[in-house]
């Protein structure tokens, strides 16, 4: 049981820590929607990426949380038309 518990803990904490922030969306601007989803999204698939190709999980998630939010930031401009 302690094995299983010291694998499933960093994943539960990863995860809520991934997940818990975007429910504070609600009082944001789409923009900054578009940006903290941006970096979740980006961390989560940056970890992932950095642990299945035997980097560090840890500066996957770093370089991709960065990456998903200035991406995220950049197109959320009012370019799309609205109906």
């Amino acid at each position: 049981m302690k094995i299983l518990t010291r694998k499933l803990l960093p994943r539960l904490a990863l995860a809520s820590a991934l997940i818990i922030p975007l429910a504070a969306c609600e009082g944001m601007s789409r923009g900054q929607q578009r940006t903290l989803s941006g970096g979740a999204i980006g961390a989560a698939g940056g970890a992932a990426v950095g642990a299945l190709t035997g980097g560090s999980a840890v500066t996957g998630a770093l370089l991709g949380g960065a990456g998903g939010a200035a991406v995220g930031a950049l197109t959320s401009g009012g370019g799309g038309r609205r109906r």
